[in-house]
C-alpha cells in the first residue's frame, strides 16, 4: 500500500515540496489549515508536513494524531525560519524513545 504525502503552509516555504511530486496546500487562516489537516487525515495521506507556524494554530489537532500510527505528522520551519516547536517535538519523542534527550 502506498500513502501519499501531504505539505500545509504559506505559499512561500511549501511551494518547492511540488517538485518531489508532495500534495501542497496553501494555508495562513485557521480555517484553511483546519480544513486542509481534517481531508488530509481522512485520505488516509502516510506523512503530512506541516510548518511550525500553521501547526500552532491547530496544535489540538497535531497532538491529538501523535498518538497514532498513521499519518506522521512532520514539522517544518517556514520561511521565516524555525521557531523551535519542530525540534521540541523531536527532542520530546527522543527522551521518551531512549529515556534521555541526546541531542
Amino acid at each position: 500500500m502506498s500513502y501519499k504525502i501531504g505539505v500545509i503552509g504559506d505559499k512561500e516555504s511549501v511551494l518547492p515540496f511540488k517538485l518531489f511530486g508532495f500534495t501542497v496546500k496553501y494555508g495562513n487562516h485557521l480555517t484553511e489549515i483546519n480544513q486542509t489537516f481534517d481531508e488530509m487525515v481522512e485520505q488516509d495521506y502516510g506523512v503530512i508536513y506541516i510548518t511550525e507556524s500553521c501547526a500552532k494554530q491547530i496544535a489540538k489537532k497535531v497532538e491529538a494524531i501523535k498518538g497514532q500510527l498513521s499519518p506522521a505528522v512532520v514539522m517544518i520551519p517556514d520561511h521565516d525560519g524555525s521557531r523551535g516547536i519542530g525540534l521540541e517535538s523531536v527532542q520530546e519523542n527522543m527522551k521518551k524513545a531512549v529515556g534521555q534527550n541526546i541531542l
